[in-house]
């Protein structure tokens, strides 16, 4: 196959997607890796050169393809998770290309079962590879990419650990008098129970960025659980259906996010478009030594942008600068001040629970009151 041919359909995966990554030779690499079809790349080229959400009547339009011949290269591209082909709200089923990540192929295909063969290992590297290529990129054209991020809504939303933390005792809960909440707003999901107790579909895949992590030989340090990764409903159905996940009851998901939690994971969901109005689509437990979104907000590549309803709060009495929170924060939002108690960086702090749950000796609190996040990635020399 021409590699003409695989940059016009990587030109129009990235289009897909919100990462600007470079159209280069690592990029076009990984597209052969994925797409091993001349039939799949050409369907592409025809199908989704101007539209990323088609029906089965616009599919036929834009190829001059019969239902018969389209159905085979949706099927190909839909197990490799190039397109998503789940029916909408209203009962239509809409043929999705997705980006190459957040959410598409990096995603689906390490949610999966790995073998750690060379074709695995070499995949892992070019996505490696993918990633420092965006970071220069991103990192060269910083002024002109970045304000495109501002006007981004939140990537993810987090949902806070409010069990009992190492102390013995129940994470307290304030109202934050400093936000102002509207009188009429969302009623969303913000504890783990709440959210599992609603959907009748759920799926557990591995977490992709820890096995991306393992074909790396650079295994998590946090955790040793790799199968955390959740989805719900049509997106549960999508991923069981080509392989990527399995079905789980309500009982053993909580478990798994139990487990979670006690390794000081961090519980991400995501929604469709990032409309918190609407429900949740899946669910990540993230790690500051594994997590995507964290590596690439460190390395300059992308913003931190999330939605939470919840703010740490040090109470500077208690604290007796164990330094556990600053330990276990994942995104170093807590630090020591000059008299050796914990500071949190409001500006960054995610509400995750994660400091309050492990303080010893209770002093952390969360503060309640929603708001979003949109922190800057650093600019380098």
């Amino acid at each position: 196959m021409s590699d003409e041919k695989y940059k016009k359909a990587a030109n129009i995966i990235i289009k897909a997607g919100i990462l600007p990554f470079p159209l280069n030779d690592t990029l076009i690499k990984i597209l052969k890796h994925i797409i091993t079809e001349e039939k799949d790349l050409d369907f592409i080229n025809k199908a989704f050169k101007r539209n990323f959400s088609l029906t089965m009547e616009q599919l036929k339009k834009n190829t001059k393809m019969t239902e018969e011949e389209i159905l085979p290269r949706l099927e190909s591209l839909a197990s490799k998770g190039v397109i998503f082909d789940q029916p909408s709200s209203t009962g239509l089923k809409v043929y999705r290309l997705l980006p190459l990540m957040m959410v598409g192929p990096f995603e689906y295909i390490y949610m999966g079962k790995i073998n750690y063969t060379n074709e695995e290992k070499e995949l892992a590297i070019l996505f490696k590879d993918l990633f420092d290529d965006a970071k220069v990129f991103i990192q060269k054209n910083y002024e002109q990419v970045f304000p495109i991020f501002e006007n981004l809504p939140p990537i993810d939303r987090t949902v806070p650990i409010l069990q009992q933390g190492v102390s013995g005792k129940e994470i307290q809960i304030d109202i934050n008098e400093n936000i102002e909440v509207p009188k009429e707003r969302i009623v969303l999901s913000q504890t783990i129970e709440d959210m599992i107790e609603k959907f009748d579909e759920i799926a557990v895949g591995h977490c992709f960025c820890r096995h991306h992590r393992d074909l790396l030989n650079q295994p998590c340090k946090q955790t040793k659980l790799r199968e955390n990764c959740f989805v719900f409903g049509k997106s549960a159905r999508y991923t069981v259906e080509k392989g990527f996940t399995r079905f789980v009851s309500k009982e053993e998901a909580l478990d798994i996010m139990k487990k979670s939690e006690e390794d000081g994971l961090v519980h991400k969901a995501f929604h469709p478009h990032s409309d918190i109005s609407k429900a949740e689509t899946s669910i990540c437990n993230c790690c500051e030594d594994c997590c995507e979104t964290f590596g690439l907000w460190r390395d300059g590549v992308l913003p931190l942008i999330n939605s939470t309803n919840y703010l740490s709060h040090v109470n500077e009495d208690m604290c007796i600068g164990c330094e556990t929170c600053v330990e276990k924060c994942p995104i170093d939002a807590l630090t020591m001040n000059i008299n050796n108690k914990a500071e949190v960086n409001e500006k960054i702090c995610l509400g995750c629970g994660v400091c309050a749950h492990f303080c010893p000796e209770g002093a952390i609190s969360l503060l309640e009151g929603m708001r979003n996040i949109f922190a800057q990635s650093p600019q380098y020399e």
